[in-house]
């Protein structure tokens, strides 16, 4: 037990987490000083279980109904023809190898393309229909727009938006609002809820990176809150909501057919995206981090922590940014919103979509 109790001691140090000459005393929060409380931490869990199964009723309530009056099928378009002896096979694997390709050809008597067009088809049948597709991109943007609202209404009246400089005066002697306490703990919810959610939506090919990226924030989030560096945390999450919007309205345009409100809606995420993660994150908060906080504040090794996972978020936008300027060269050639790199990891051919942070193909 006392091994355990000093391990914690050193793990909670203040010199590691906290500015020199700074104590954990220091930041009790008080009805007077109502500083950062790490014991909130625990809130958002169960606001996700709450968050999910919102999600959840909306979207069976509500988003598919929309979808369908829009006119996306519930189920993927074609069918295959029932066929009992394939059907076994499939159970066992997706893809037969050329020697039970062969087998199969002798034992149903058709032709190995006929097979593997039935074997393509029985795999878009398993995937998630368009519906489901739009119902999760329908969601996210409900979020977005919801967080990224709440984010401006929180933060319109506070110094640190228009003055960058104010997250660090006086740090880490700053109270926390009450509406950046609900800024930070429902944000919190989502990231976790979309985590656990990750293995059950639709599956993409950018599934680790987006992973990375749902543990980064939350990790970001965490971390700033502990150290009472939430002021700086505020004005990411409003960079980081305020491009998705679009994507995702981008998204459930493609979903409904609206090929022109994607290509416009594309357009506008693009100039968004590019304006915001790559120009005011890395220029803006990223330059306040790195050489603004030092005017301000005693450097401690949880705030160079802090600043490398803002950095692996910007190697993050750089990736996909590099993805939204090769779509956006050939939407300049082709005229509408071309196939990108993160469809879906097994795609066909039949039902490539868009992603979490990008486009794909026009199903026409």
């Amino acid at each position: 037990m006392m091994g355990v109790q000093s391990f914690l001691d050193k793990f909670w140090s203040p010199a590691v987490w906290l500015p020199p000459n700074v104590t954990w005393e220091d930041l009790e929060p008080t009805a007077d000083r109502p500083y950062a409380d790490y014991r909130h931490l625990v809130f958002p869990l169960p606001m996700a279980v709450a968050m999910w199964l919102l999600r959840c009723l909306l979207e069976k309530h509500v988003f598919s109904h929309i979808g369908t009056r829009l006119g996306i099928r519930r189920q993927n378009s074609r069918v295959p023809e029932p066929n009992a002896a394939l059907e076994k096979v499939y159970s066992v694997t997706k893809r037969p190898s050329s020697k039970e390709m062969n087998g199969l050809c002798k034992q149903l008597d058709m032709t190995e393309r006929k097979i593997d067009r039935w074997f393509r088809l029985r795999n878009a049948q398993d995937r998630p229909s368009t519906l489901v597709k739009f119902c999760e991109s329908a969601w996210r943007c409900l979020y977005y727009s919801s967080s990224f609202l709440f984010g401006l209404c929180c933060l319109w009246d506070k110094p640190w938006l228009a003055d960058i400089d104010d997250c660090w005066r006086d740090y880490p002697f700053q109270p926390v609002t009450g509406d950046c306490w609900w800024y930070y703990m429902v944000s919190l919810a989502f990231y976790w809820s979309l985590t656990i959610s990750q293995f059950t939506d639709v599956h993409r090919k950018d599934f680790w990176q987006m992973f990375v990226h749902h543990l980064t924030t939350i990790s970001l989030l965490s971390l700033s809150w502990v150290c009472n560096a939430h002021r700086i945390g505020t004005l990411v999450l409003l960079v980081h909501d305020c491009a998705d919007i679009l994507l995702e309205l981008t998204k459930m345009a493609k979903y409904a057919g609206r090929q022109l409100a994607c290509n416009l809606l594309f357009v506008l995420f693009a100039l968004l995206w590019v304006a915001t993660r790559v120009g005011v994150y890395p220029f803006w908060i990223l330059h306040s981090t790195t050489i603004g906080a030092e005017e301000f504040v005693h450097m401690f090794p949880a705030y160079y922590i802090f600043n490398s996972l803002l950095f692996v978020l910007l190697f993050l936008h750089v990736i996909w940014t590099c993805i939204i300027l090769k779509l956006a060269c050939k939407f300049a050639f082709a005229g509408q919103v071309e196939r990108d790199l993160r469809s879906s990891s097994e795609g066909t051919g039949e039902e490539e979509d868009f992603n979490s942070e990008n486009c794909t193909k026009n199903s026409s």
